[in-house]
């Protein structure tokens, strides 16, 4: 048995307290309190953030207008207030509150998975492919406009996707050549989008699709939301379901092999699951950088590391977080708007040195 087998066999009994690489558990009356306050916090930041912009709207005409559209009631707003809160900004908000939150069970996922507290979504290269795929629709006008940069991006992601996977078949599946892969497959198609910027795109175009690579949330509507909720829905669920497998990866795929756990199976299903979600939720907003690298590490900080606490907890985090990102990158320079991805960058890069700071304190 290797050395990671025999640590497992010997603290996967132990009580939480007693690992060194896992804080103590979280009492279920604290998991309750942590996942109805974020839940009701949550609920309270889509509203207040809806009311803010140039137009004076107050929350009870959120809650009136919400109600009317779903059957509850009429609202006494007139149709440009009405339709300012349900077709501009109500789902914009709740996509904001969509990408936080599947950004963020991502990274979790990631993190757990490959051992690297510095994984993000974003490791297997499916943003840099969703950026070709947008460009390829965009500048150079593949599918003769019915395909949207939606669909373009969505498609570019799962390309890219598909060469990690074929990478990884070919290499080997240990994390360091999964995170390899996704960096040569990050690279490749980082340098195609680059390729036809600079050789097809005029100035106008260059500064949309530079805008749409930053993350932006404008111009979202009901479809988008709907897609990109029942897809995190689905992937949460699946993510769920591995919580205790995830938990064993903590020891490493050795140690989580020897507790019975389908090391290669596993691993698959999670990289495909967070691949999809991610595609998703970048085809939709762009690449909305450092919201699956940082949040992930706040969240351990309330629940521990188990992960049946740690993803809701995490979720929660995820859609609090960006839902006041976008509220703050669409109003701070008003009229002009600012790229979401700036924002979380802005913010995030103090706490990613901050986690660079631990990691190395307890290396």
């Amino acid at each position: 048995m290797s050395t990671d087998s025999r640590t497992a066999a010997k603290t996967a009994d132990a009580p939480p307290a007693a690992r060194p690489d896992v804080p103590a558990r979280v009492g279920a009356p604290v998991t309750v309190l942590l996942w109805g306050g974020g839940l009701l916090l949550l609920l309270a930041s889509v509203a207040v953030a809806v009311t803010i912009g140039p137009a004076r709207i107050s929350v009870p005409d959120v809650w009136s207008t919400v109600a009317a559209h779903l059957g509850f009631g009429a609202s006494d707003l007139s149709p440009i207030r009405d339709g300012i809160i349900w077709n501009l900004r109500m789902p914009r908000t709740l996509l904001a509150a969509v990408c936080g939150a599947g950004l963020a069970v991502c990274g979790t996922v990631m993190q757990s998975l490959l051992r690297n507290p510095l994984a993000d979504p974003f490791v297997l290269g499916v943003s840099s492919g969703a950026s070709t795929g947008a460009v390829v629709v965009v500048v150079l006008g593949v599918g003769g406009g019915a395909v949207s940069l939606s669909a373009g991006a969505f498609v570019g992601a799962l390309l890219s996707f598909a060469l990690v996977l074929l990478l990884i078949h070919t290499l080997g599946g240990s994390t360091d050549r999964v995170v390899l892969s996704g960096v040569a497959a990050m690279q490749l198609f980082s340098a195609l989008t680059s390729f036809v910027v600079m050789t097809s795109a005029d100035a106008e175009q260059t500064r949309g699709v530079l805008f749409w690579l930053l993350g932006s949330l404008s111009g979202v509507g009901w479809s988008e939301v709907a897609l990109c909720s029942a897809v995190l829905a689905v992937c949460l669920v699946v993510c769920l379901a591995h919580a205790r497998t995830l938990d064993a990866f903590a020891f490493g795929q050795d140690a989580a092999a020897a507790l019975g756990v389908n090391v290669a199976r596993t691993r698959i299903v999670l990289l495909c699951t967070t691949a999809l979600l991610t595609a998703a939720l970048v085809s939709a907003a762009g690449a909305i950088g450092f919201v699956g690298l940082v949040l992930p590490h706040a969240a351990r900080a309330l629940t521990g590391s188990g992960h049946r606490r740690l993803l809701p907890v995490t979720a929660l985090a995820g859609a609090i977080f960006l839902v006041w990102v976008d509220t703050l990158a669409r109003t701070v320079l008003d009229p002009q708007e600012v790229p979401v991805g700036v924002v979380t960058a802005l913010i995030g890069v103090p706490a990613f040195v901050l986690v660079l700071y631990r990691t190395r304190s307890t290396s």
